[in-house]
C-alpha cells in the first residue's frame, strides 16, 4: 500500500489535498500491519487515522466506541461522502441489526462501529472470522487504563482482540492521557511493545480565559450577547445547575437547553439532536453531555465549575472548534468549587491520584503563566514560548528574571535523586533541621539551605510555576515525588533564561482585566454576509438531506469558500473539505449562492442587461458623492459595517477595485479593521512569508510560500496588498 493512495483517498472523500501532522505516518504503519497507540487532541484527526486505511485495505475496520450516539454521527458522516459504513450496539432493533451484518457477511462494509459489550458479547469473534478484517481501532482508549479519567472496567476485557486476531493490527487511539496512562492502555490491551504516535496538543484556534467565579450567570449572558448565532456549550457540576441557568438563558431571550443523566432517554436524544442540527444553539449540560458529539461548528465552550482535571477540561473545550476555525473557551473558577470537588474525590476510587490531577487543576485556574503553556507541558510537550491567545498572553502579569531561584529548585531536585516531594524539596532549600532530612543525609547536599533566603510560601509558589512552564512533573505514580522534565537541562546546563511571575492574587489581577476584557468582547467577530449566505444554503440542504448541518460542509470550510468565492466547479473543488461527493452532490447549490450573492461581479459571463444595471448603480453612485474621492466613499461605507461584496454590488465597481479602494485609503493614514478583511490568519502567514523571503522576493513569490506551508487558507493579491498596506503604518516589532 502506498502513500499515493491514501492522499487519492483523502482527497476524494474528504476534500484535503494532503494530510496533518503524523496522519500519514500512522496510516502508513497500520499499512505495515503494526500496532499503534494514537494520542491526538479532539478535532486533531484522530478519525482519519482509520477511516483511510478502511478505504484502502482489502477487508472491513472494526471500530470499538463507547460511545453509541458517536456512533450513529460518524456512520452518518462516513455515508455523506460515500464510504460505506454501519454500526452495531444495543440501540437497535432485531432486523435493523440483522441488516447490518448481512452488509458485514457481504463484504459491502468499509467500516463497522461496535461498542465494547457487543464485541465482547458470545459468538461475535466468530461472526467477525466470516470476513476479512483489516484493523481494529479502538476509540476513546484511556477508558482502559484507572489512571486515566475515565476507567470503565469492561473495556479491559479488550486484550482478547490480539489473542483472537493475533496478526490484525490493533490502534489504540485518545485525545487525552498523560504519559502513565499511555504505558498502561498498551499493556492493558496485550500490545506493551507498539509505537506510540503522540500529535503536538496545541490548539491556538482556541482562546483561553479563566475568571473568578462572582455573577457568573450575569457574566454568561453578556458573553452570548457578543456572540449572537454561535452556537455553544455551558458544563455544570450539578444537574440543578444546568436547569437554572437554561431558564435564565431562556428569560434573557436565547434558545438554551438542559441536558444531564436525569432527563428520560427520549428526552436527552431530542436535545442533544436539536444542538446537532442546529435547532437549539446553546446547551446547559453536565459531563455527560459531549462524549457522543462529533459538530464540528461548535464555537464556544463554558466551564461554569472547575473540572476534576485538565484532562476532562482539555477533552471539554477541544468540543469548540473542531473545524479549525476561531473559538472561545471560559473557565469560571472559585476556591469553593475546588473543595467541593475534593469532598466528592475523596469518597471514591484511586483517591490519591485524583486529588493530585485536582490540584493541577486548580494551579492551572490559578496560574499567572501562559495557559496553554501548562496545557502542552501537561501532556509532555515541550513548549516555551507564549501563546498570545490567552487571558494571561492578553494582560501580562509583572514578571522578573527568576533564573537563579529556578537553578537552585532544579539543582535540588537533582541532588536529592528527584526522590522527594515539593515539601521535602522546599525544607531541603531552607535548611531546615528536621530529624528525618539529617537522617537520609540531605543536610550534606550542595543546595541545602541554599533558599533559606525565602519563605515556605514563596517556594511553594516558585515550585508550581515551575511544572506550569515545564521544567519539573510530578510522578503521580511513585508518591507524587518531584521529576526533571527535559527543559531543565536547558536551566541547568545550557544558560536557559527563566521568567518567574510576581505574586498575585487571580481576583486582583481579574479587575485589571475587566477592562480589556470587556474592550475585546464589545467587537464581535464578522465573518461577512457572503458566510451567512452560504451558512443558510447549508441549513436548507442539511434539512431535505436529514443530516446535521456540519455534515454538509464545516464553518471552516464555509469561511474558505466565502473568502475564495469559487465561480465553477473546479474552482469549488480546491477549497479545502469539499471532496468529489459532496461536489457533485451539494456544489451547484452553493455556487449559485456565491453567483446571486455578488449579482454579476463574480458571474462567469454578465448579460447585457446585468452590465446596464452596473452602469446605473455606478451613475446613481456618482450623483450621490458628487466630488468625494471614490475610495474614500469605499472607506466610510466599510467603516460604517457594508463588507467588500455588498460596496461592490451597491456601487457598481468591482470586488476588486472595492479592495485597491481600501488599500489606497490605508496609505493615506486612515485607520482600517484589517481582520475584518481578511480570512483565518492571513496577517500571521504573510508576514511569516516576509520574514522568510529574500529581500527581492515578488508577490508570487509570497504567495507560492503561503500555499505551500499554509495549505488550509486562501491567499490572493488583494489581502497581500492590504496587508503591505497596514504594515507601512503599523510595522512589526523586532520581537515578532
Amino acid at each position: 500500500m502506498t502513500s499515493a493512495k491514501a492522499r487519492a483517498a483523502l482527497k476524494k472523500y474528504f476534500g484535503y489535498a494532503d494530510f496533518r501532522p503524523l496522519q500519514l505516518s500512522i496510516i502508513e504503519h497500520v499499512y505495515d500491519g503494526q500496532d499503534g497507540i494514537v494520542l491526538m487532541p479532539t478535532g486533531g484527526g484522530k478519525s482519519m487515522c482509520f477511516q483511510i486505511p478502511a478505504v484502502t485495505m482489502t477487508g472491513t475496520a472494526v471500530v470499538v466506541s463507547p460511545l453509541i450516539s458517536l456512533m450513529k454521527d460518524q456512520v452518518d458522516g462516513l455515508n455523506a461522502v460515500g464510504i460505506r459504513a454501519a454500526y452495531l450496539n444495543s440501540s437497535q432493533r432485531g432486523t435493523e441489526s440483522h441488516g447490518v451484518e448481512q452488509a458485514y457477511e457481504n463484504g459491502e462494509l468499509h467500516l463497522l462501529y461496535v461498542s465494547p459489550e457487543k464485541l465482547l458479547s458470545p459468538g461475535f469473534f466468530t461472526f467477525l472470522r466470516r470476513r476479512r478484517v483489516c484493523l481494529f481501532a479502538i476509540d476513546e482508549a484511556h477508558c482502559i487504563s484507572a489512571w486515566g479519567h475515565d476507567f470503565r472496567p469492561e473495556y479491559t476485557q479488550l486484550r482478547q482482540l490480539k489473542t483472537a486476531f493475533p496478526k490484525v493490527p490493533v490502534l489504540a487511539l485518545t485525545a487525552t492521557a498523560d504519559r502513565l496512562t499511555r504505558r498502561d492502555m498498551a499493556a492493558q490491551l496485550g500490545i506493551p511493545d507498539a509505537q506510540q504516535f503522540i500529535a503536538s496538543f496545541n490548539r491556538p484556534n482556541l482562546s483561553l480565559e479563566v475568571r473568578p467565579g462572582q455573577k457568573r450567570r450575569e457574566q454568561i449572558v453578556r458573553f452570548i450577547r457578543e456572540r449572537p448565532n454561535q452556537a455553544g456549550i455551558v458544563y455544570c457540576l450539578s444537574r440543578k445547575q444546568t436547569e437554572q441557568l437554561a431558564e435564565k438563558l431562556r428569560e434573557a431571550g436565547y434558545n438554551a437547553e438542559a441536558y444531564h443523566a436525569g432527563l428520560s432517554a427520549d428526552r436527552r436524544a431530542e436535545v442533544q439532536g436539536d444542538f446537532i442540527n442546529d435547532k437549539t444553539l446553546i446547551v446547559c449540560a453536565t459531563i455527560a453531555f459531549g462524549m457522543g458529539i462529533d459538530k464540528s461548528n461548535v464555537r464556544w465552550v463554558i466551564h461554569y465549575t472547575m473540572p476534576k482535571n485538565l484532562e476532562n477540561y482539555y477533552q471539554e473545550i477541544g468540543r469548540a472548534g473542531r473545524d479549525g476555525a476561531k473559538a472561545d473557551t471560559l473557565l469560571f473558577y472559585s476556591y469553593n468549587d475546588y473543595t467541593t470537588l475534593k469532598d466528592m474525590i475523596s469518597g471514591g476510587g484511586n483517591t490519591e491520584i485524583q486529588l493530585a490531577k485536582l490540584e493541577r487543576m486548580k494551579e492551572y485556574a490559578e496560574s499567572l503563566a501562559c495557559r496553554r503553556r501548562i496545557l502542552l507541558n501537561y501532556f509532555s510537550e515541550d513548549h516555551g514560548d507564549n501563546c498570545g491567545n490567552c487571558d494571561v498572553c492578553a494582560n501580562p502579569p509583572e514578571r522578573f528574571d527568576g533564573t537563579v531561584l529556578a537553578q537552585k529548585a532544579l539543582s535540588a531536585v537533582a541532588r536529592l535523586q528527584q526522590s522527594v516531594g515539593i515539601g521535602m524539596a522546599i525544607d531541603v532549600l531552607r535548611g531546615s533541621s528536621r530529624q528525618d532530612i539529617r537522617k537520609q543525609g540531605y543536610d550534606q547536599v550542595k543546595t541545602y539551605g541554599a533558599g533559606r533566603d525565602l519563605s515556605t510560601y514563596d517556594w511553594n509558589q516558585y515550585f508550581n510555576q515551575l511544572i506550569s512552564l515545564g521544567y519539573l512533573y510530578v510522578a503521580h505514580e511513585d508518591y507524587n515525588k518531584l521529576r526533571l522534565a527535559p527543559a531543565a537541562r536547558r536551566v541547568l546546563f545550557e544558560n536557559e533564561k527563566v521568567e518567574l511571575v510576581k505574586f498575585q492574587t487571580i481576583r486582583d489581577r481579574k479587575k485589571q482585566e475587566d477592562a480589556n476584557t470587556a474592550k475585546r468582547a464589545s467587537a464581535p467577530r464578522s465573518r461577512g454576509s457572503l458566510f451567512e449566505a452560504l451558512r443558510e444554503v447549508r441549513r436548507g440542504l442539511a434539512r431535505e438531506a436529514a443530516i446535521p448541518p456540519y455534515l454538509i460542509f464545516s464553518d471552516k470550510t464555509l469561511e474558505e469558500m466565502a473568502a475564495a468565492a469559487p465561480a465553477n466547479p473546479r474552482a469549488l473543488a480546491r477549497v479545502n473539505g469539499v471532496g468529489e461527493v459532496k461536489l457533485a452532490r451539494f456544489g451547484d447549490h452553493f455556487l449559485q449562492a456565491i453567483r446571486d450573492f455578488a449579482g454579476d461581479d463574480a458571474a462567469p459571463a454578465a448579460s447585457a442587461a446585468q452590465t446596464g444595471d452596473r452602469k446605473a448603480r455606478r451613475a446613481r453612485d456618482r450623483e450621490r458623492h458628487g466630488d468625494t474621492p471614490s475610495h474614500l466613499v469605499t472607506y466610510a461605507a466599510h467603516q460604517q459595517g457594508s463588507d467588500v461584496r455588498e460596496i461592490a454590488r451597491e456601487r457598481g465597481i468591482k470586488t476588486a477595485t472595492v479592495f485597491a479602494h481600501l488599500v489606497q485609503a490605508c496609505r493615506e493614514g486612515n485607520d482600517l479593521a484589517i481582520a475584518d478583511l481578511l480570512p483565518g490568519a492571513t496577517i500571521d502567514w504573510i508576514d511569516e512569508a516576509r520574514r522568510a523571503a529574500p529581500a527581492d522576493a515578488g508577490r508570487k513569490d509570497l504567495l507560492a510560500y503561503i500555499a505551500e506551508h499554509h495549505q488550509e487558507g486562501v491567499v490572493t493579491y488583494y489581502h497581500l496588498d492590504l496587508v503591505d498596506a497596514y504594515r507601512s503604518l503599523h510595522p512589526l516589532s523586532n520581537a515578532s
